[in-house]
């Protein structure tokens, strides 16, 4: 089986969310399972693509409207991803220094129509061709309806939704940039009076899938105005828990650690990598830690953390330590917090590949209070690492993460995002540290979980099966 992978992400290469990491290592474990999955992706202008050495292995051009653009398809040469990885070299729109931007139709565009281009001259065509979020999302669309692919008819598609929040809208003024098609199905490219990629995708797609079964059943009532047409498609839609790369993600071997440790030492592993972080950011080393690893933004509920941390802090309890980046506003309210609360409270307004897993091999508690989680990952690194997870349930935290007051439970959970949830939730994090003993056997307990990709990859090849047999 021959698994086509796009993306405008992938882990090592270009990241900024969950995204890169999935699409960095879902094919390696597909790949483990006997099949041939690669990945190809835009050619970015960023520190893999200088540092690194590619060959060219298709050159063309290619037409949006009456613009026309050479384009040139790149093999990375080395094979230390577990998969082939290309990249598409568009030099005028993709070789950016960012990933994401205002321009990103035309960009985007350009970059699914190269593919398809380049898919077209293949001699042994992909058996899938697996899309990933709106910036693929004409993939299926084009390969179904464009006089120009008709020879990948009948290449089965797949679209993996990673976040529904975005859809990749364009104006039907645009149209005349999508290669040619019988304009009697333009229907099939919009959704409330626009072009809506992610739509499209949904429409013309052989298969639908998400990142997590609960996120599945949630999109069919809540998902940014496509709650109808999810419903209505539900017959070919199904959720598939993602996985995380166990050999990236393991304390054992990870290079990023100050000290590595397994289940058998992790309580002596976790403080000395606690020690270090509470040094480096002046904070009270004999308190629980907890932490926030991610994105600024409304959807992960971070308007409720100034407010959350002050009611928490001022019990004197517990440190915090937060590691992300994104609205200003509230990067402000969380900074303001590191005079006001010095030594229980510090913050780093970024992020740093190599801080977040030291973070999540030192920190005794992962704060997760999201308003959508498609599924996470950051609570899963937290298991594998011996961190408990505090989360709302919701989405993939649902399916990841059992209450301790629950059989088998052992993690804090919470359903609402407001300040009184999030607090009590701190509150119950906090009880449960003060019983060390329950604390260790937990913190144990966790390493075991098994939240690898193994499982995840078996059951995407199986839906490939349904739709090639």
């Amino acid at each position: 089986m021959k698994i086509l992978h796009i993306s405008a992400e992938c882990y090592p290469v270009a990241k900024v969310g969950g995204l890169a990491d999935v699409v960095g290592s879902l094919p390696k474990y597909q790949n483990n399972l006997n099949c041939l999955a690669q990945v190809i992706m835009p050619f970015y202008d960023n520190k893999f693509t200088r540092n690194n050495e590619f060959s060219v292995v298709f050159e063309s051009s290619l037409n949006l409207g009456k613009t026309t653009y050479d384009f040139r398809i790149v093999n990375y040469k080395a094979s230390s991803l577990g998969f082939d990885l290309f990249l598409v070299d568009v030099p005028q729109l993709l070789f950016k220094n960012y990933v994401y931007s205002s321009d990103d139709t035309d960009r985007f565009l350009a970059f699914q129509i190269a593919v398809l281009d380049w898919i077209l001259t293949w001699e042994d065509k992909p058996t899938v061709v697996h899309c990933h979020d709106h910036h693929t999302g004409l993939i299926p669309f084009m390969m179904q309806e464009a006089y120009k692919y008709n020879a990948l008819k009948k290449v089965s598609s797949v679209l993996t939704i990673h976040n529904a929040q975005y859809q990749g809208w364009f104006s039907h003024d645009k149209v005349y940039m999508v290669p040619e098609f019988n304009f009697n199905n333009v229907g099939l490219l919009d959704w409330g009076g626009v072009i809506n990629p992610l739509a499209a995708a949904i429409k013309c797609a052989w298969r639908v899938t998400t990142v997590s079964p609960t996120y599945m059943e949630e999109l069919k009532s809540s998902a940014n105005g496509l709650e109808v047409l999810l419903s209505h498609e539900s017959a070919k839609c199904v959720g598939i828990l993602n996985g995380i790369d166990s050999e990236i993600w393991n304390p054992e071997t990870d290079s990023f650690l100050i000290d590595n440790f397994n289940a058998d030492d992790v309580f002596q592993g976790h403080l000395n990598n606690k020690k270090w972080l509470c040094d480096k950011f002046d904070l009270e080393f004999d308190k629980p830690l907890f932490t926030f690893i991610g994105r600024l933004v409304g959807e992960k509920g971070v308007d409720k953390l100034p407010e959350s941390f002050k009611k928490t802090l001022q019990k004197n309890e517990c440190a915090i330590l937060l590691l992300g980046s994104g609205l200003e506003i509230i990067e402000n309210q969380l900074n303001e917090l590191c005079i006001q609360y010095k030594g229980t409270y510090n913050s780093f307004i970024g992020y740093d590949e190599e801080l977040a897993h030291v973070v999540y091999g030192g920190a005794d508690f992962l704060l997760m209070p999201s308003r959508v989680e498609p599924c996470g990952l950051n609570q899963m690194y937290a298991l594998r690492y011996g961190t408990i997870p505090v989360v709302r349930s919701i989405g993939g935290l649902k399916d990841t993460v059992i209450d301790i007051s629950e059989e088998n439970g052992y993690g804090i959970c919470f359903d609402s995002v407001t300040v009184s949830d999030i607090t009590h939730a701190i509150e119950r994090a906090v009880e449960l540290y003060q019983d060390q003993s329950k604390f260790k056997e937990l913190r144990k307990y966790i390493m075991g979980l098994d939240h690898s990709w193994n499982k995840s990859a078996q059951e995407y090849i199986n839906l490939y099966k349904t739709i090639n047999s």
